[in-house]
């Protein structure tokens, strides 16, 4: 049975349970689980990290800690009872785990391994607190460490600062809110400021020297030395180095490491340096000889410098090494360092041996203890401490030092009888009284041990030597006095002896007679002559004597032998025993001079300050000695000594001496009596303050005044414990008539000087120190009393000093501060006079930063929920007094600018902090008693509503994100549970004050906007918080934002008709709160707008404002990532939602506006899908398919569905940016082309809008242009840049404006040039399926055509795709899937490779036209893809397997032709067919002979470099090894059994043997061709391709071609050899000379194969120019071919292999009728070539035939796709034709005058797009007589221009079928002028038709001509208007223009003249806009 725990509530899982038993609850190793119940060695509870699933597990599974339980019962919670550092860390630690996995998912590397030393670091400190066996001091240190790095991680990963009183975290409902304030801004400045250290520290490692000769021992002595002031200012480190230049005791790292300690900040500096001077311990000479002399000298070797500024950029200089240099002369030694510093290069230069030193420097920071624990190895290892010299800048109480400093400077001495200088040597010994020599008592320097004797260097041959050695004299106390010091001077010989010889001594005692040390200074010492023998042991023979200069001139009495030569040392004494002040002494012995008291209390304040401190007892002993003696007489000086001893400790340097004096007063005072003098001098001062002129002396005294009270309250409590408490009442009043004068003093107004307003500051500043003395005497209440009176004086008037009115404010400050403020009945006495000067300086806005300080500390007193009465009331105070003043003051601080400093900034930032806590917490202790009682308050509304607005004001500043920073989480969430609670209390006044009659909008919407503020702010989305912090917020303060939703719909509800004046202004506030993920607050919020739609209803009777609001406010909201999946149900959903509202839909849905509420709805809910799949699109960084198509998608809705323009231009250039950012450079130029297109060349003035300025329209437009054409040109779409090149430059004409005309024209040039020199990739073309439910709405179960990136193939392509959706499957088949795919919950992608199939072959078919030109055709403007898929259908016959191979062929067509606005389109429709085994072969076949032909035609025309492709393709068809060749297909279809059992087939078994032929006759020219150009090499194998021919011509039965097969050589290059029964025969030679007019655009107009589009859709996209471009059976036999030529085109060469999965050509579809498929194989063939039967009928008409029978080669071939059907039937010229006229043609081309210039051709109008158009015939304007007798026909492939009309001119550029000035991607049906009937399925549609310009006359010789291979590429754009409701741009649409003339006159005029010459033109349509032209300011 489960029975409920009572003590096994929390516990940690120790082990994983899998859960796998019923009710199981899985778990992991280290979940903490809280337990329910308990049954049997189970328990049943959850798991804290998910509370939402119970269940049970075994107890053996779960370690038990202990915990209390609040709340029990239901909703009980356990709070554990540990330590709450480690109930921080656990959490922490958890947190963090989740988070450091997913950095290495990020890849950031260094912070992962970072943060995981911290983690480990963090666990080992938490198993130290856990053992629990740390002291209380090392526990606190290691909960320092664990905070640090608990903060330092939450930092670095962007998580909350978490505030902490004591290493503990603080609950914020424990605390006042400034309180938590306080704590979370000091960790704030903690992490952001790093505190500067005071002291600094240098650690000086001696590595090694570094010489070549060394051989000798060294002394390296290291010390500062200030150049400033030329002084060392540390002591010396000293280290001695053996021969070898190393340390001589490596082991005792205290030797060679030392620690230079107490640099101030001052001595950071760069005239600071480090001085290193090197000794050398040897011979005199460095480069003596070896010899017997045993006796050593010290010295110079060399110095060298090193500035600390090189150590301040904080960077350990280890292994450096300094230069040592050496003097120029020794005598210069004892200033070298500052002869290298000041670089007086002259006086040294680099030691001869080139020494080096190399040390190891660091600068440390802080102070020593800190030191010594982060560098705690140093001092581990031993490290020598070097000291400043004398004192450090502050001195402590207790610090012992007892140091002489003797500096031995330099010497005068005689020469003693020699020749030359003796070289000296000074000894120094300390000898005591007893006249014996103190052992161990001089230091050379730290890192030495002291020594009994110092020995200094010796100066070669100088009787003046300078030596400036310190050394230390560490001398106790005790043997100072009788003490002295000897110094003997020797003379060192250099002889071989070595001997030194004692040639004079000199002493000094340490202490004078009358107990005063060695003075400090420069003193010259006698130097008294000896012998060498003199025995100076005994003292008492030489102490007698003179020993200082100064002494001896003072005693004439002397003889004057001694005087010449001297000796100079200086001292300086640092030490806290001694003194060398004869003043301080006199003092300190009064009692022996009686008389001198008066003397000595003056001269006290001229005593230097340390000597003060040093005996300060036995100073204030003295003092209040003096005072008991005789205070009448002394007490005057007595308390101004006691004031100067006061205020000497107030000084930094001595501050740390205060606790002495406390102690001093505490423990030693005994003046008894003392307090009674103390009162009457000090009330004496106070009295004289205001009419004394100089206050100087009178501010020391208040200055001292807290020391005074102490010493009088002290005073007066040892005479109230030795009296028993007589006179208490004399003494009361003794202090309240001291601060009656006080009171007196501090009421005056300063008048003229200010003296007096300084002497009420001094006193001011240090009053409130004196509560707590007064305290000690005085009752709490009296004290107040007093305190309040004496501010109370205080003069209110805010336009006296300004300094004294901040002083004021200080004084409050500490009165607050002060421990008498803490006690509630002190504090309800001093509040109003605290809250008193705080309204006032408030007022005035002047010292905000105080008074904000004083503010919090008024509540930091005040806890949370304090219901004691005394609270209450003081609550009521402030209330009154400062919430106005409090609301004001935070909006006249927020409203200001802010200031440019970073410490202005950051003091701003705090005072707005602090008023904005103190405002909190007022309100957050405020109850319903003092809400009522402030609303009450206001007398009038106006008054009420002033009020609200300003709360209201500041509640929307407090919510800013600004307004703490960022990781401050736990102070907002405070912050937003106080304006909660205060809003629901005001919203009451709101309802019962400013409804109905008393309606203010200002006040409601007001109300309205702190909601959706309130709601909205990214603090409280609790989506966004991991689960362990938002199960913390909603225990501590629920979900805040349904709250105020409820609030906000109350409110709502309330206002009735009143609704309407917030319609539409709050559909966007409101919708934001709605995108907001949580069910409640949108079950709240969404009837709302039903509601608004509903009163928008009833007012305007319809609800367009709603709709557009509601539509704008969506996309911004949308695009800043709010809004989800659920959202967009909640809409739409039919479904009941949760809470109490049924969906939007359904309360629609009952309204009377049900339909155009429902399709609002609908549309907002299609344009939700395409927004949330762009949000979630746009989360990507780096830009994919996916976000373009999302935007595409999105760009398309705007347009079509919703017609909001300003946001699909938005969107357009959100595209656009996009593809620039992809270099989708092609596919930028369209997308900004679409804005283009809403633009017209006016001067219509645009507003300024996204990045462009206030322009005209033609400005805008024209940039938009030439920013396109850049976009096209780096897309190296260049024919695209022409026609804009063309528009623009037209532009530039019409306003003559012919600079930029100039160069435009030179613009559109250099693409040409692009065009042929440059080269372009052909981009493959993929389709991609998207199948399953996971794909973005845009995508899901759609298939697209994807235009891949250059270089790009099926692999790569695949591999981008799945990189884009990595959750992705990506399918292994092509087979269309099934429902269930669709329909699964899963990602499929289905890609494979598609051809893309031209939709004019034009270009691609016309002979002569350069590659890199057909290039642009074959991939651009692509509608139409096609897929193959070879099968067998029926048994394979394994011999011949063509028999049974079917192919089935898809066909998609997309809704835009690619490149366009995206790389990828979606598939509109798709087409699949199956072709036949047989029209399989005939397809291999015609490409085959197609390749076949280009190949040729290029090797003739010396476009290949190499043959190899030629003689591939030859041996692949002459000799197929693999497939079998053609002789398999005659096998398969030639065969009697396949003829009869197929009897429909007879026609394509026809076509299929033509073709055969016409592939020998193909290959017999081939091999001519490639006779002549093959290497010598290759001939064997050109003759085996021969012979195999020769038998492979023998398996067609062809023995011999007749003889009109071997063409004329000068016509074959442009057409292949043909069956012609009725030419004369021509031999075969591939040499002939090829001199040819203008032809066809194919390379070999013959046989006229059929177009292979499919006619079912009437889109004939490929109609070959051979053709007749017509599809009827009629117009076939209307036609008459060329006798000479055959058409073996193909639109563009395919792969030969049937079984190829895509084969590229498009022709045969399987999809045509069989009299289509009949009527055009019939077209394929030449009447000629038809056999007469019933499948061939008769050819063409006698007068047809007599018309061609004119026409010779030497014509102009026309099939220009350029010209419209009437344009295409002018009749042929009339001339003599004949085979021959090849040169003629050349010599009409050459004398014409009209000859067209390049392509392409000028547009300037648009032609109706149309798919079909009937013929009209223009009035001929010729002049033979065939012309007018000849009707406009079809035009065939030899169908000819009339040479005045080029195909170039203008006039005829506007081609229908091309779809160059036409929107249409069909082909036209062009129907002669005698037939009238159309394609079955085509409907005619009459167009209006250019006509063609007349042309003057010329002879048959002088008629201009084409130049062969100059055909005009026709530049367009391609599209189906008839297709799709949206053309593409006109802009790439080239109109119909009339001729420019060739030199620019007046162009309009120009152009007309052209038009009124006897022709007549149809004016086109109106161009079609996209877009009504709404946006007018876009």
């Amino acid at each position: 049975m489960w029975i409920p725990t009572e003590h096994e509530k929390y516990g940690v899982v120790i082990a994983s349970f899998r859960g796998t038993v019923p009710y199981g609850l899985s778990l992991e190793i280290g979940d903490t689980v809280q337990i329910l119940e308990k049954c049997d060695g189970w328990y049943r509870g959850f798991a804290l990290k998910n509370p939402n699933i119970k269940g049970i597990f075994p107890s053996s599974y779960v370690h038990l800690k202990n915990a209390c339980v609040k709340n029990k019962g239901q909703f009980e919670m356990v709070i554990p009872t540990e330590d709450s550092v480690i109930t921080e860390m656990t959490s922490t630690l958890r947190d963090w785990g989740t988070m450091w996995k997913q950095l290495y998912v990020r890849n950031e590397g260094d912070l992962f391994h970072r943060l995981w030393h911290i983690m480990n670091e963090i666990l080992d400190l938490r198993r130290q607190v856990l053992v629990g066996h740390l002291t209380h001091d090392r526990m606190k240190d290691v909960k320092r460490h664990i905070t640090a790095r608990l903060d330092w991680g939450n930092e670095q990963l962007g998580l909350d600062l978490v505030p902490r009183k004591e290493y503990a975290m603080v609950d914020p409902e424990d605390i006042s809110i400034t309180e938590l304030y306080r704590l979370m801004e000091h960790r704030h400045r903690k992490k952001d400021t790093p505190v500067q250290a005071s002291s600094h520290h240098l650690f000086v490692q001696m590595k090694s020297l570094m010489c070549s000769n060394l051989g000798e021992e060294l002394e390296v002595i290291f010390s500062l030395f200030d150049s400033k002031e030329n002084r060392p200012i540390s002591e010396r480190f000293f280290l001695r180095l053996n021969r070898n230049g190393l340390p001589k005791a490596p082991d005792k790292p205290e030797r060679h490491c030392s620690l230079f300690v107490d640099l101030g900040s001052s001595e950071l500096r760069k005239d600071i340096y480090i001085t290193v001077h090197i000794i050398r311990i040897g011979r005199m000479g460095a480069g003596e000889k070896k010899n017997a002399c045993s006796v050593q000298y010290r010295r110079p070797f060399g110095c060298a410098v090193l500035s600390i500024a090189d150590l301040l950029t904080g960077e350990t200089k280890d292994d450096l090494v300094l230069k040592v240099y050496m003097c120029n002369t020794e005598s210069e030694w004892y200033q070298i360092h500052e002869n290298i510093i000041k670089k007086l290069n002259a006086r040294y230069n680099l030691t001869g041996s080139n020494a080096g030193l190399a040390v190891s420097l660091q600068l440390l920071h802080g102070d020593i203890e800190q030191i010594r624990r982060e560098y705690s190895s140093v001092f581990s290892h031993g490290v020598s401490i070097t000291r400043k010299l004398g004192f450090s800048d502050i001195i402590m109480p207790g610090e012992m030092r007892n140091d002489l400093y003797i500096t031995v400077e330099r010497g005068e001495f005689e020469k003693g009888g020699k020749s030359v200088a003796r070289n000296v040597e000074v000894t120094m010994f300390i000898v005591d009284s007893n006249g014996q020599p103190l052992k161990d008592f001089i230091s050379f320097g730290s890192g030495e041990p002291p020594a009994s004797e110092y020995h200094s260097f010796v100066l070669y041959h100088n009787n003046s030597p300078r030596w400036s050695e310190l050394l230390k004299l560490p001398i106790p106390v005790d043997k100072f006095r009788g003490s002295h010091i000897r110094f003997e001077f020797r003379h060192c010989s250099t002889k071989e002896k070595g001997e030194k010889k004692l040639f004079g001594f000199s002493f000094v005692p340490l202490m004078q007679e009358d107990g005063r040390t060695l003075p400090d200074g420069t003193h010259e010492l006698i130097v008294h002559k000896c012998e060498e023998n003199t025995n100076l042991q005994d003292t008492t023979r030489y102490l007698k004597l003179p020993f200082s200069k100064v002494i001896f001139l003072g005693n004439n009495n002397q003889t004057m032998k001694a005087t010449k030569e001297s000796f100079w040392i200086t001292s300086f004494l640092c030490s806290t025993k001694l003194t060398q002040n004869g003043d301080m002494l006199d003092l300190l012995k009064w009692r022996t001079h009686p008389d001198k008291i008066t003397g000595c209390l003056s001269k006290l304040k001229e005593i230097d300050g340390s000597e003060i401190v040093k005996f300060l007892q036995d100073t204030l002993d003295t003092l209040f000695g003096i005072l008991d003696e005789n205070s009448q007489k002394y007490g005057s000086k007595v308390f101004d000594s006691l004031v100067h001893i006061i205020n000497l400790l107030q000084d930094s340097k001595f501050h740390h001496f205060k606790p002495v004096m406390d102690t001093y007063i505490e423990s030693h005072f005994a003046g008894a009596l003392a307090y009674r003098d103390l009162i009457k001098v000090l009330k004496w001062y106070v009295d004289r303050i205001t009419e004394a002129e100089r206050q100087e002396h009178i501010q020391e005294v208040l200055k001292a005044q807290e020391y005074i009270f102490k010493y009088i309250v002290q005073s007066r409590r040892l005479f109230s414990l030795a009296t028993g408490g007589q006179n208490e009442e004399e003494f009361r009043c003794c202090i309240q008539e001291l601060l009656m004068s006080v009171r007196f003093f501090l009421s005056q107004e300063s008048k003229g000087t200010g003296a007096l307003s300084q002497s009420q500051a001094v006193f001011l500043s240090s009053f409130p120190a004196v509560y707590s003395e007064l305290l000690k005497l005085f009752d709490v209440r009296e004290v107040a009393n007093l305190v309040q009176d004496t501010l109370g004086s205080l003069p209110t008037i805010m336009h006296v000093d300004d300094s004294l009115q901040a002083i004021k404010l200080q004084c409050i400050g500490k009165t607050v501060e002060s421990q008498l403020y803490t006690n509630p009945d002190s504090r309800y006495i001093l509040l109003p006079v605290v809250l008193h000067h705080l309204h006032i300086h408030l007022q005035e806005q002047k010292d905000l930063i105080m008074c904000a300080r004083i503010l919090s500390n008024v509540f930091c007193l005040i806890k949370k929920n304090s219901s004691e009465k005394s609270v209450l009331e003081e609550i009521d105070v402030i209330v009154a007094s400062l919430l106005d003043i409090l609301l004001r003051t935070i909006l006249e601080i927020t409203s200001r600018p802010q200031a440019s400093s970073s410490a202005m900034r950051l003091q701003f930032q705090d005072v707005t902090g602090e008023f904005v806590a103190c405002l909190l917490s007022l309100l957050r202790q405020m109850t319903d008693r003092h809400y009522q009682q402030l609303l009450n308050s206001f007398s009038t509304k106006e008054e009420l509503r002033d009020f609200l607005l300003q709360i209201f004001t500041v509640f929307r500043i407090l919510i800013r994100p600004e307004m703490f920073p960022k990781d401050w989480t736990v102070m907002r969430l405070v912050a937003n549970n106080v304006i909660i609670t205060t809003v629901l209390y005001l919203s009451d006044a709101l309802r019962k004050n400013f409804l109905n009659e008393n309606f203010d909008y200002k006040i409601w919407d007001s109300y309205f906007y702190l909601a959706v503020i309130f709601i909205n702010q990214l603090c409280l989305q609790l989506e966004m918080f991991t689960p362990s912090k938002k199960k913390k917020v909603l225990e501590k303060y629920g979900d805040m934002r349904v709250t105020m939703g409820c609030e906000i719909f109350s409110m709502w509800q309330n206002l009735g008709e009143h609704k309407l004046h917030f319609i539409p202004a709050l559909i966007g506030p409101f919708l934001e709160v709605t995108l907001i993920p949580q069910p409640d607050l949108r079950n709240v919020m969404i009837p709302i707008f039903h509601d608004m739609m509903d009163w928008e209803q009833r007012r305007s009777g319809n609800f367009k404002q709603v709709e557009a609001k509601l539509i704008d406010k969506l996309d911004s909201l949308m695009s800043e990532g709010k809004g989800d999946e659920t959202y967009r149900e909640l809409f739409n959903s039919i479904i009941p939602l949760f809470g109490p509202y049924p969906s939007l839909l359904k309360k629609i849905e009952r309204e009377t506006w049900r339909e155009s509420g429902v399709s609002l709805i609908a549309t907002v809910t299609r344009l939700m899908e395409r927004l949330l799949d762009y949000r979630d699109c746009m989360k990507i960084g780096e830009v994919d398919g996916k976000k373009i198509g999302c935007t595409v998608s999105l760009l398309n809705f705007y347009k079509t569905e919703l017609n909001k323009e300003e946001m699909y231009i938005r969107y357009i250039h959100k595209l656009y940016d996009l593809h620039l950012k992809a270099q989708n450079f092609t596919e930028a130029a369209y997308t900004l082309l679409l804005y283009d297109e809403l633009l017209e060349w006016s001067d219509r003035p645009l507003r300024e809008f996204l990045t462009y300025p206030m322009q005209t329209e033609w400005q805008r437009k024209e940039h938009l242009h030439l920013t396109i054409i850049q976009n096209f040109d780096r897309g190296k779409c260049w024919e695209n840049g022409i026609i804009l090149c063309r528009k623009i430059a037209e532009q530039y004409e019409s306003y003559y404006d012919y600079r930029n005309l100039s160069k435009m024209r030179m613009m559109e040039a250099s693409l040409y040039d692009k065009i042929m020199d440059q080269q372009r990739l052909e981009p493959e073309f993929f389709r991609v399926g998207f199948y399953g439910k996971k794909f973005p709405f845009f995508l899901r179960n759609k298939e697209f055509v994807c235009r891949g990136h250059d270089y790009e193939r099926l692999e790569a392509f695949q591999q981008r795709m799945l990189n884009e959706f990595p959750h992705a499957i990506a399918m292994q088949h092509a087979n269309q899937p099934d429902e269930t795919i669709f329909q699964a919950e899963a990602q499929y992608l289905q890609i494979y490779a598609v051809t893309p199939i031209p939709e004019s072959q034009e270009v691609l078919q016309r002979e002569g036209v350069p590659d890199n030109i057909k290039s642009f055709y074959k991939v651009n403007h692509i509608w139409k893809f096609r897929y193959d898929r070879p099968f067998h259908k029926g048994a394979k016959d394994k011999e011949n397997e063509f028999k049974s191979l079917w192919v089935e062929r898809t066909s998609l067509y997309l809704v835009q032709s690619l490149p366009g606005i995206s790389r990828w389109f979606e598939v509109e429709k798709r087409e699949v067919v199956e072709m036949s085994p047989l029209e399989n072969a005939i397809e291999v076949l015609e490409n085959k002979n197609q390749q076949l032909k280009t190949l040729i035609s290029q090797c003739q025309t010396r476009q290949m470099q190499n043959i190899n492709p030629l003689t591939m393709c030859l041996n692949g068809v002459i000799d197929a090894a693999v497939n079998g060749g053609v002789s398999r297909y005659q096998e398969a279809f030639f065969v009697k059994d396949y003829i009869l059992s197929h009897p429909e087939d007879g026609e394509k078994i026809a076509r299929l043997r033509e073709l055969m032929l016409e592939q020998a006759q193909i290959l017999e020219f081939g091999l001519a061709v490639h006779e002549k150009f093959v290497p010598q090499d290759m001939r064997p194998l050109h003759k085996k391709l021969v012979d195999q021919f020769f038998v492979m011509k023998s398996s067609f039965g062809i023995q011999e071609f007749p003889a009109c097969i071997q063409a004329s050589p000068v016509h074959f290059p442009n057409g292949s050899p043909r069956v012609c029964r009725n030419s004369a025969p021509a031999s075969m030679s591939p040499d002939g000379t090829r001199v040819i007019p203008r032809r066809s655009p194919l390379s070999y107009p013959a046989v006229n194969r059929y177009s292979s589009s499919s006619l079912s859709s009437q889109a004939s996209a490929e109609v070959s120019n051979i053709t007749g471009q017509s599809e009827s059976s009629d117009e076939v036999f209307n036609m008459q071919p060329s006798p000479s030529t055959s058409s073996l085109s193909s639109t563009h060469s395919a792969s030969p292999n049937v079984t190829s999965s895509a084969p590229s050509s498009a022709r045969a579809s399987p999809l045509l009728s069989d009299k289509h498929k009949h009527s055009r194989e019939n077209s394929c063939l030449s009447p000629r070539d038809r056999p007469c039967s019933a499948i061939y009928p008769t050819p063409v008409e006698p007068s047809q035939r007599m018309l061609f029978n004119h026409i010779g080669d030497g014509a102009l071939p026309r099939s220009d796709p350029n010209l419209s059907a009437p344009e295409k039937a002018v009749n042929p010229t009339p001339s003599s034709w004949s085979l021959d006229s090849g040169k003629e043609a050349k010599n009409m081309s050459d004398s014409g005058k009209l000859i067209s210039p390049p392509v392409p051709p000028r547009p300037t109008q648009t032609a109706s797009p149309a798919r079909h158009t009937t013929s009209v015939s223009p009035s001929p304007a010729g002049r033979s007589p065939l012309k007018g007798s000849v009707q406009s026909f079809t035009p065939s492939p030899v169908e000819y221009n009339s040479p005045g009309l080029s195909s170039n001119s203008p006039v005829l550029s506007g081609s229908y079928s091309s779809g160059i000035s036409s929107l249409s991607r069909c082909s036209t049906s062009e129907t002669s002028g005698f037939e009238n009937q159309a394609n079955e399925q085509s409907v005619p549609v009459p167009v209006p038709v250019p006509v063609p310009v007349p042309v003057p006359s010329f002879s048959g010789s002088e008629e201009p001509v084409r130049k062969e291979s100059k055909t005009p590429p026709p530049y367009s754009v391609y599209e189906r208007t008839l297709r799709r409701p949206v053309p593409l741009p006109h802009s790439l649409s080239i109109p119909v223009t009339s001729e420019p003339p060739a030199l620019p006159p007046k162009p309009l005029a120009a152009r007309s003249s052209h038009l009124e010459n006897g022709t007549r033109r149809t004016e086109p349509g109106p161009r079609p806009r996209p877009l009504p032209r709404k946006v007018s300011q876009l």
